[in-house]
């Protein structure tokens, strides 16, 4: 407020007040979410440190740095989710895909996503047996417990919506027979972001069943040094396979720790205020910011913050979820969730502003 404006009197009344983050139910006493008999033992968090510390140590032997793209990865197969990875071509995605793979020694399926490719080049199909005068049944890549699906936004719709129920539903229907995926199942899907000629974006409903969406950015100058040197070592050979490696039983029980870590009624009730003042912005952020917002976040989101929060605690060593978790996980679990109008984009608004914004306005418990 300028002096001039203070001595005519023309002054603006102060805006009002924000009005208080939205209040949750009641929660039930922490017992009614972890027993304490349940929650992890000192014995499993430093088997689970142990399974984890080969992991990092593989995928570091050949990914450089792109330590949020491990991060990522790891919640992904801890919490049981899956994710999508957008970046311009050249940035190792796919060798990160397939070096976890090789780290926890599971099948590994890569798909090519073209406009041609039907779904049955997915889930598998029935082909006639005249040997037998039978059909049986010849299952998909899709049957792998990681499956990349690179450029997903180059296949039809008609073909992205047959990835539906494998990501939900964790099985494949085949000609009327129900076919269970294998455990773990972790789908990475790729898009490129700069090129949209003979591409399909990709439907809220799909969006929505990533766990995360991570932003795989350019190397510094020093990792893209890094990788030279490694090309000329032969490191990145796609013939050489990590040196040590985890079982499915491992990653088991990763899961199992991970289910099990300690998340209070209160960081409980941060998550379910995020979620609302996505879906109610404008007392919160402004209605100038809220109108950018075309949907907020579904439940989903929710349970993606519950349940990658406690692979993130895993992953620090911790049994128990800390705000600063919610807090780190904010940009890949809401990029894709919460939606902006054209208006937003026309004007350059990119969604992680929104959602720090958002963030701000909830207390943090």
């Amino acid at each position: 407020m300028t002096e001039s404006n203070t001595a005519s009197g023309a002054a603006s009344p102060p805006p009002p007040p924000r009005p208080p983050a939205p209040a949750a139910a009641p929660a039930p006493a922490a017992s009614a979410w972890n027993d304490s008999d349940a929650t992890p033992s000192d014995a499993e968090m430093t088997r689970a440190a142990n399974v984890l510390k080969v992991v990092s140590d593989a995928y570091s032997a050949k990914m450089v740095g792109q330590e949020r793209l491990r991060t990522s990865l790891l919640v992904s197969l801890i919490a049981g989710g899956h994710i999508l990875l957008e970046s311009v071509p050249g940035l190792a995605k796919t060798t990160a895909a397939s070096t976890l793979a090789d780290t926890v020694k599971a099948s590994f399926k890569r798909i090519q996503c073209t406009p041609d490719l039907l779904p049955s080049d997915i889930t598998g199909n029935q082909i006639y047996d005249a040997a037998t005068g039978s059909f049986r049944t010849v299952l998909g890549p899709v049957h792998a417990n990681f499956v990349l699906l690179d450029e997903i936004n180059r296949s039809s719709a008609k073909t992205q919506s047959a990835m539906l129920e494998a990501m939900q539903e964790h099985q494949t229907t085949i000609g009327g027979e129900v076919h269970h995926l294998p455990k773990p199942f972790l789908v990475i899907a790729t898009q490129n972001p700069i090129e949209q000629e003979g591409t399909y974006e990709l439907p809220e409903a799909q969006m929505d069943r990533f766990l995360l969406k991570e932003i795989v950015e350019y190397p510094s100058p020093a990792d893209e040094f890094e990788i030279l040197r490694r090309i000329d070592s032969g490191v990145l050979d796609p013939d050489r396979h990590v040196a040590s490696a985890v079982t499915l039983d491992d990653v088991q029980l990763l899961q199992d720790v991970a289910s099990r870590i300690y998340v209070d009624a209160a960081i409980r009730n941060y998550i379910v205020s995020i979620a609302y003042v996505t879906r109610n912005p404008g007392p919160y952020i402004g209605e100038d910011r809220a109108r950018y917002i075309k949907y907020g976040a579904s439940p989903r989101a929710s349970i993606a913050f519950l349940q990658a929060s406690r692979a993130l605690a895993l992953l620090n060593g911790r049994s128990h979820v800390l705000p600063e978790d919610i807090r780190t996980l904010r940009h890949v679990i809401l990029r894709h969730r919460v939606l902006l109008t054209f208006e937003a984009d026309a004007e350059g608004i990119r969604s992680e502003e929104i959602i720090d914004q958002i963030f701000a306005a909830v207390p943090t418990p």
